[in-house]
């Protein structure tokens, strides 16, 4: 039997497709001018989430390696459960995506697990290209490490999430602390984006791709330029990049059939589980790119969130 889009996931295309009638999409290497786009879509797609009325923020700084002060936003709930914590990344396609359009879907976790949250305001591309929004995403990390006793934070319960782009980041951020010695409980990579040769259509997924071939290019290409899908990408840019997988933290990958991403993350599943590494990896009927917030309220939307939720509140 071929593979076809969820029926309430179709459903939620048709009418995005037409409330985005007349909308001029941004040509092939248009960073800035799909940025835009973006940013507005993700404002939509986060505004309907529930309120979290129990869930309150606080703002902290760090510096980045070069200096710069990256913003990070704590989020705890009333009756917070236990003392693990999570970093959060938001996703974007490394150009676009703000701690304001993701704030609500933070807000979400928290309200509904109880478990705090540390979202990093890292850099985007093609302002800031190569590794620095990994290296800001690690600044951010270690800090959380860094003031786990003043925040009731247990540093061995600290995970790394994050979604799309921000999965991709979390997966590059997850190899840096691997490599300074920080002990990492859970890697936690939602539908993430690792590799930056990722560029050419399959024909099975482009017609069903909520995030296309055309625009991963242009995000690959904001963040490497000429290096795009070259010998000498690093894995801290482009995770898939990776040869050595052993002593990673444990991982929790999710991902559509129907995504541009499910080759990449199927095999970046099998480097770690190959490397004695465990990972649990879901792979979901019918879905395409971001398919739990097309519509929430989907079955296989609810399917995907409910392992998440087990895993962090687990923590």
């Amino acid at each position: 039997m071929p593979m076809s889009l969820d029926p309430e996931i179709a459903s939620a295309l048709a009418l995005a497709a037409e409330q985005a009638d007349g909308i001029v999409v941004p040509e092939r290497g248009d960073a800035l001018a799909l940025r835009a786009l973006t940013d507005r879509d993700v404002d939509g797609m986060f505004g309907n989430l529930p309120d979290a009325p129990d869930v309150s923020r606080a703002g902290h700084v760090v510096a980045a390696d070069d200096g710069y002060e990256i913003e990070l936003r704590w989020y705890t709930r009333a009756g917070r459960a236990g003392s693990a914590a999570v970093v959060y990344v938001h996703g974007g396609g490394m150009i676009c995506g703000t701690l304001d359009n993701y704030e609500p879907l933070v807000r979400h976790y928290v309200q509904l697990t109880g478990v705090p949250f540390l979202a990093v305001g890292y850099r985007l591309a093609p302002e800031f290209p190569g590794e620095v929004p990994a290296t800001d995403c690690f600044a951010g990390l270690r800090w959380m490490f860094g003031h786990a006793a003043e925040l009731g934070t247990d540093p061995a319960r600290i995970a790394l999430m994050g979604d799309s782009a921000g999965g991709g980041l979390a997966a590059a951020a997850a190899i840096l602390a691997r490599d300074n010695e920080l002990a990492l409980a859970r890697q936690i990579l939602i539908y993430p984006m690792l590799d930056d040769r990722n560029t050419i259509a399959d024909p099975l997924l482009a017609p069903a791709a909520t995030w296309t071939y055309d625009q991963n290019y242009t995000g690959w290409l904001a963040l490497l330029g000429a290096e795009l899908g070259g010998p000498a990408v690093s894995p801290i840019v482009a995770p898939a990049r990776l040869a050595d997988f052993a002593g990673l933290a444990p991982a929790y990958i999710e991902v559509g059939e129907l995504d541009i991403f499910r080759d990449e993350s199927i095999s970046y599943a099998q480097n770690l589980l190959r490397a004695g590494v465990s990972c649990e990896l879901h792979v979901y009927p019918g879905s395409p790119h971001g398919h739990d917030w097309l519509n929430p309220d989907a079955e296989i939307s609810r399917r995907a969130l409910a392992p998440r939720l087990r895993l962090i509140t687990a923590l």
